[in-house]
């Protein structure tokens, strides 16, 4: 697109759009609402709020209590909600047999949720690291994530969670096809309105510690040729974008309804690839890290909170979001006067 030609100084001076706040608003080009944020949500077995150390201000959330947030989302205009579990780890095991549970804490969260707030959509993880022993995302077999393994036990979780009412089933896994395999399956259910959130640009990030923790996946192996210490075998190099492109593409023809780009603000060039190569509604997940170091930089009195936090989110939806996965959704729905 070509520019116009500018008018010289001073008949044009840039600074007239920025002089109050009543003209700044006027003439905003991105504006954040409610309706862009997807509440990201660690439920657990227990009772009551448990505050997670390295993620100032969050709780996981009990059964009971995720009921409460969906109705607290549904006031505040927030249209969707993310969970994502932390089990005893007494029932984690190496193939992720829990996931599958249909009496298991996500089926309950899904529930009870959707009961108590049924206008808000519920997402649900497909990812076996937060129920194997090993913290990996799929069956590791002499140090290997098999691909059609995991996409096998997978699809068993994503039926669960289909089953148990969840709206949209969102792969984190990283494994090649599960998209598609997981499409039809679903269609072969009756379960053919349940909507696919790809995590299509999933990095090998390290700004995903304290989710780690969040969930209680702790740490990965050692480096061992057993059991790899990080995933960068399944997800992507963060120096790679031209591989991102083809991953979407991928996960656009197998079925996905929508795509998602994670991390999210060190990634925002991915973002505006996305949009602008698909026009497919594409999603930024602003994980653990990144709310963690805005926390402690706010926290410290480097940064103020309630301004960073805005802006960050802004920024996802001028690089062409069409919404945001974050821990800060109910905080920035109330600030931005919901």
């Amino acid at each position: 697109m070509s520019l116009p030609p500018l008018a010289a100084y001073p008949a044009l001076r840039m600074r007239r759009l920025r002089q109050a706040d009543w003209i700044r608003r006027l003439v905003r080009e991105t504006v954040l609402t409610p309706a862009d944020l997807i509440w990201s949500m660690v439920v657990h077995e227990g009772e009551g709020r448990v505050p997670v150390a390295s993620m100032p201000g969050i709780e996981r959330l009990s059964v009971a209590e995720a009921a409460k947030a969906a109705v607290e989302a549904r006031d505040l205009g927030i249209p969707a909600i993310a969970i994502f579990p932390h089990i005893d780890g007494a029932r984690k095991d190496a193939l992720g047999t829990a996931a599958a549970d249909p009496d298991g804490l996500i089926a309950q969260a899904v529930k009870a949720m959707k009961d108590a707030a049924p206008e808000v959509g519920i997402m649900c993880d497909v990812a076996l690291d937060p129920f194997t022993d090993h913290g990996h995302d799929g069956v590791l077999e002499n140090g290997k994530v098999l691909n059609e393994a995991t996409i096998e036990r997978l699809v068993a979780q994503g039926l669960m969670q289909a089953q148990a009412g969840a709206d949209i089933l969102a792969p984190s896994d990283m494994m090649d096809g599960r998209c598609g395999i997981l499409r039809r399956e679903l269609e072969g259910a009756g379960l053919q309105d349940v909507m696919i959130m790809s995590y299509a640009a999933k990095y090998a990030s390290a700004f995903y510690g304290p989710y780690r923790d969040a969930i209680g996946s702790g740490k990965l192996g050692t480096g061992s040729v057993e059991n790899p210490g990080d995933k960068k075998t399944y997800q992507m190099d963060p120096a790679n974008t031209e591989e991102a492109l083809r991953e979407v593409a991928l996960d656009i023809a197998e079925g996905a309804d929508m795509v998602m780009v994670k991390p999210g603000m060190p990634y925002l060039d991915i973002v505006r690839r996305v949009v602008e190569t698909f026009s497919m509604p594409t999603f930024a997940f602003q994980v653990s890290g990144e709310y963690a170091m805005i926390m402690a930089a706010a926290r410290n009195g480097w940064l103020d909170e309630e301004r960073s936090i805005l802006e960050s989110l802004s920024a996802f939806k001028r690089a062409g979001a069409a919404g945001v996965i974050t821990y800060f959704a109910p905080r920035a729905a109330r600030m931005l006067g919901a």
